[in-house]
């Protein structure tokens, strides 16, 4: 450690996580392991405590009890700057009205790195970087508000990485991108010296990409663990309501997930569908 700061990619622990809104439970009880230097994919139908609990995570939303450990501390010990440090957030949706380009955006995110100080000789490398790993260099010199939605989720992504964070949470990565563009994001990812913690819909790029899952539905943890152990006909069934198989990758062995159709029959209407 360095100060209060890891060296390395830290561990993640979720001790029995609660939070309401009024009279609705938005999580309840979570507990689960995220392991250090891994991607963990959180997956859940709509209205699980995805969002939530990434934001619970991030230090936005305090939870009514429990505890987020970051390498065995409670993530509410960190002073403020020490945590921007450390953690780096990519949010589902974000706007600005300021005329910002590409390449003062991605810069924001050395800031904590810089140590609230914008010092362009030491971070121009570090926006450099993250610019080239996004593939927006022809983008450099455009404003925010020109960009397609999917320009905007790369931009804060590039914004992130520029961070150099040891911790990098996303709320749906793949939002606004095409299916190339979302491969291209996720495998980036995957393949960053971090600990990765998304919010993903999608179960098949779960689980190409994912090293660890933890299946929230309802506020409440059904399952966690390695994608292989965790993604099951079962579950699926259970949580989605989905009659699906799940096969090997026929080149890389990972998991798959063969949709079949819904648990739910499908009931003739007027002699349809004999």
């Amino acid at each position: 450690m360095i100060g209060d700061l890891p060296e390395s990619p830290p561990s993640i622990d979720l001790e029995g996580v609660s939070f309401s809104v009024g009279e609705k439970r938005l999580l309840s009880e979570v507990s689960a392991a995220v392991p250090a230097g891994l991607f963990t994919g959180l997956i859940g139908p709509n209205g699980s405590g995805k969002t939530t609990l990434l934001s619970t995570i991030a230090r936005w939303t305090r939870p009514d009890s429990g505890r987020v450990l970051l390498d065995g501390k409670p993530v509410g010990d960190y002073p403020r700057r020490d945590f921007a440090r450390v953690v780096a957030t990519v949010e589902q949706h974000s706007a600005t009205e300021t005329e910002l380009t590409v390449e003062q955006i991605v810069d924001l995110g050395t800031i904590p790195r810089a140590g609230g100080r914008l010092r362009r000789t030491d971070t121009r490398e570090l926006v450099n970087q993250a610019i080239g790993l996004l593939g927006l260099e022809p983008l450099r010199r455009r404003t925010w508000q020109s960009l397609s939605g999917g320009e905007r989720q790369k931009t804060q992504i590039a914004r992130a990485l520029a961070q150099q964070p040891a911790v990098l949470l996303l709320d749906e990565p793949t939002n606004h991108l095409d299916v190339s563009a979302s491969l291209e994001v996720l495998q980036l990812l995957r393949a960053l010296r971090v600990t990765a913690v998304a919010a993903l819909h999608d179960l098949q790029l779960a689980a190409m990409y994912c090293d660890h899952l933890i299946v929230l539905d309802g506020g409440r943890v059904v399952a966690h663990g390695p994608v292989a152990e965790v993604l099951t006909p079962e579950l699926l069934a259970e949580v989605y309501g989905l009659d699906a198989e799940v096969v090997p990758h026929p080149r890389t062995g990972a998991p798959m997930v063969v949709l079949c159709g819904t648990t739910v029959p499908t009931v003739p209407v007027d002699g349809a569908g004999r």
